[in-house]
């Protein structure tokens, strides 16, 4: 009775914590709805949204409905990532998917002629703006595609895929640096540009195919998530339960880069979502597969709604890219877990 009784309460403090994440989640939305260089009341809001006002529908939802589902896939990416490779420092920028994005990008704008740039207001804006996120999106996978090979040819264990990641983010970087070092001040500042991260840059077409990858995606997690938790245990149990770890090890990571890739193509490198997001999960409900991914999903939505209101608000009207402030606010924030949580951080 005593151990029906834990379970129990811990069933219901992982529900709470889903429908307190759900109910931040709307409130947040409303509040970036709301604010930003032009700021509306409550009333304005709402006929702002009957009358279908062009700054709402075409600048701020579009942003919104972007920073959510991009979070969110950067979240259950990380938190696959970690289960896979049992490495809790697994995450799509610690194994250089990012960067191949950011090789891809460069290749784009320095060779492409898709460096060319000019300014909106205060913003700087990519001409050829399909061939930049094209050519990212074939850098990403092909850093995810170069480590599943070796991992499959050689048979590396999850850790050796770490460092295989490690390897392949250091390539990408000094081929991004070399590109730089022979391309024009122009270009040098269109790839840097792009790197910073902005969820604003997606347009609509984007956005459902970034929403559609992470349905896809995120079905095909859930649907596995016994398995997931079976691989917690051990190679040898997961086997013992009748998955095979290493079919479950390919189609995760080829999910998780190309549910990643998506992302950055569109919307630059934004790091430390899909890393702190499955740990803050972990430290309140645990390592619970079930929970743990539909969890992670909505802490990174909103780590990343709330880090990209902060960035069009803290010097406004000029905002600041995200992939800025994740990066300023995830670094002593992943410090702090790992202080607090110490072993429970591995799940």
């Amino acid at each position: 009775m005593l151990v029906a009784g834990e379970y129990k309460r811990l069933l219901w403090k992982r529900i709470s914590f889903g429908i307190l994440l759900i109910f931040l989640l709307i409130f947040l939305s409303a509040v970036a709805l709301g604010l930003g260089a032009y700021q509306m009341s409550v009333k304005e809001l709402f006929n702002a949204i009957l009358e279908g006002s062009p700054v709402l529908w075409n600048v701020r939802i579009p942003r919104i409905v972007s920073a959510i589902f991009v979070g969110a896939s950067l979240a259950i990416a990380g938190a696959v990532m970690q289960c896979i490779l049992k490495n809790p420092l697994a995450s799509p920028f610690t194994l250089g998917i990012s960067q191949g994005a950011a090789f891809g990008a460069a290749i784009a704008i320095v060779y492409l002629g898709a460096g060319q740039m000019h300014r909106i207001g205060e913003n700087l804006t990519i001409f050829n703006p399909y061939l930049v996120p094209l050519f990212a999106f074939f850098g990403s996978l092909i850093s995810a595609f170069v480590i599943l090979a070796i991992a499959k040819l050689r048979d590396l264990t999850p850790e050796a895929i770490i460092l295989a990641g490690v390897a392949m983010s250091a390539l990408f970087q000094a081929g991004v640096m070399l590109i730089q070092y022979f391309a024009t001040d122009v270009q040098v500042a269109s790839i840097v540009f792009w790197t910073f991260g902005d969820v604003g840059r997606a347009r609509w077409i984007e956005i459902y195919l970034i929403i559609a990858t992470f349905l896809l995606c995120f079905t095909y997690f859930f649907y596995h998530r016994w398995d997931y938790n079976s691989l917690l245990a051990g190679d040898e149990t997961a086997i013992s339960l009748g998955v095979n770890p290493q079919r479950l090890r390919l189609e995760g990571m080829l999910l998780s880069s190309l549910l990643t890739a998506v992302c950055v193509s569109f919307t630059g490198i934004i790091g430390f979502i899909g890393l702190v997001s499955p740990h803050i999960v972990r430290l309140v409900i645990g390592g619970d597969y079930r929970f743990l991914i539909p969890t992670s999903a909505f802490v990174g939505a909103i780590i990343l709604l709330a880090s990209d209101t902060l960035g069009r608000l803290v010097i406004s009207p000029v905002i600041i890219p995200v992939g800025i402030i994740t990066s300023i606010i995830g670094a002593p924030m992943f410090i702090y877990l790992l202080l607090r949580g110490g072993r429970n951080v591995r799940g």
